[in-house]
Parts: structure tokens; C-alpha cells; sequence
């Protein structure tokens, strides 16, 4: 699942239970987000409000939410 988090973009991929996230760059590079851990718990449908609960001091006017990319 990709996301566009408070201005970044992130991509969620799901291995063995647990959620992995990582930073997704302009020039096709690619990161482990360090700073955002999932606890297993959290379902898919659940991964934007929750991310968005975690991050919320990344938001700006101009970017205020999270969303999910189709």
C-alpha cells in the first residue's frame, strides 16, 4: 500500500505478520522509515488513521492528511 504521509511518500508491504515501512524518493530510491513502526495488531484499513495518529506533527497547511494511493 503506498501513502502520501504529511507531504512524504511512504510504502507499507506486510511480511510474516509485521508491517514494514519505507520512504519512497523522487529518483526511485528507496528507505526503511526508521521513525514509523506498526505494531502487528493494526489492520490494513486501519494503516492511514494510524499512521496519520503517529505523525501528526509532520502536518503542514498545505499538507494536512494522510491518504492512500490508488
Amino acid at each position: 500500500m503506498t501513502l502520501h504521509v504529511f507531504g512524504k511518500i511512504a510504502e507499507v508491504t506486510r511480511r510474516d505478520n509485521r508491517s514494514i515501512v519505507y520512504y519512497l524518493g523522487n529518483e526511485g530510491k528507496i528507505r526503511t522509515a526508521d521513525d514509523i513502526h506498526i505494531p502487528a495488531h493494526v489492520a490494513e484499513d486501519e494503516l492511514a488513521d494510524y499512521i496519520a495518529d503517529l505523525c501528526h506533527e509532520w502536518a503542514t497547511p498545505r499538507y494536512n492528511c494522510v491518504t492512500i494511493f490508488k
